[in-house]
């Protein structure tokens, strides 16, 4: 006989009811983690989760029978989404095609999309107002296969003193994998094409301060796999990564954590869960909180990067 499925659980999120159905589905084997237990992480971090996501075109990444099953990238809204589940209409030129993306607003709609089987939450780095200009200027520390986090850290330090020499605010966090992000809240002003071209000259300069450990190489067989990729192409059209407080894959339910910079020196990605960040969140609240206070205008690194032009710094591929 098979097995009845539990019965649905009911949240009020916000003034709203969301449903949540088999809300004993196991998503994480390892920790046990259910899918109850994802939306209320959710829950308890979602003043932060909302903010990092407000506005943006969002890519979800769902795993209808959790983590060990098949994990689905969702451009489009899920089909039976309620009327107040908000969404902006990208387009696609390479495919000529168009996708109504999740545009969350509020907690609400983040809580239905874990209904949905959402996992991870991956946003653009623009805001539906103009989708074409992005205001979030994304520093990924990507680490080659023999890289350690000692070294992503150090790297990161050269990361900050760039910043500061620029006077530019950065808001580290972890990837709830085994790199590091650093944000910067940019003015709207500039396509992708000249955002990605500011990134790479700033993570040029990151290179030259640090060749030991850090790389800008675009092919991955061409890199040391020992060195951090300094990924300036995630500022590319359409390229997103996973947001701040935005649960990962992962066996043991790690968490894409904001950090303060005196944290990055010692932290350790695996430090921050589903199990630990609400108490962590609880007690330091959103670490970003005030990104959009700092806005930084990215014509020093245009100019840094017609230098590298002029010079020539050969240029990498199209992300197109």
């Amino acid at each position: 006989m098979a097995k009845a499925s539990t019965p649905s659980v009911e949240l009020d999120v916000g003034g709203r009811t969301v449903r949540i159905s088999n809300p004993d589905r196991v998503y994480f084997p390892g920790p046990g983690h259910t899918k109850l237990d994802l939306a209320r992480y959710y829950l308890a971090v979602g003043d932060g989760v909302v903010n990092a996501l407000r506005e943006r075109p969002c890519m979800l990444h769902r795993y209808p029978e959790g983590i060990t099953g098949e994990k689905v990238h969702q451009k489009r809204l899920p089909r039976g989404a309620p009327d107040w589940m908000e969404t902006v209409r990208v387009r696609f030129p390479r495919y000529n095609r168009t996708a109504d993306e999740l545009c969350v607003t509020e907690l609400a709609q983040v809580i239905w999309a874990v209904q949905m089987s959402t996992v991870e939450f991956h946003p653009w780095n623009s805001r539906r107002t103009d989708v074409e200009c992005p205001d979030e200027w994304r520093i990924d520390l990507d680490p080659g296969d023999t890289c350690t986090f000692a070294t992503v850290r150090r790297v990161a330090a050269v990361v900050r003193e760039v910043l500061d020499e620029l006077d530019a605010t950065g808001f580290p966090k972890t990837t709830g994998g085994s790199g590091l992000h650093v944000y910067v809240r940019i003015k709207p002003e500039h396509g992708f094409h000249d955002v990605r071209r500011a990134a790479l000259a700033f993570a040029r300069e990151v290179e030259r301060r640090n060749p030991e450990d850090a790389t800008t190489t675009w092919w991955r067989k061409d890199r040391d796999p020992a060195k951090v990729f300094v990924d300036f192409n995630q500022n590319a059209r359409d390229h997103t990564i996973a947001c701040a407080y935005s649960v990962r894959g992962t066996r043991d339910a790690t968490v894409s954590a904001p950090l303060t910079w005196g944290e990055v020196p010692d932290c350790e990605p695996g430090d921050f869960t589903v199990a630990t960040m609400p108490d962590r969140y609880a007690e330091v609240g959103d670490l970003h909180a005030g990104i959009d206070d700092a806005v930084f205008d990215i014509a020093p690194l245009l100019e840094w990067a017609e230098r590298d032009e002029t010079e020539g710094e050969e240029a990498p591929p199209s992300p197109d």
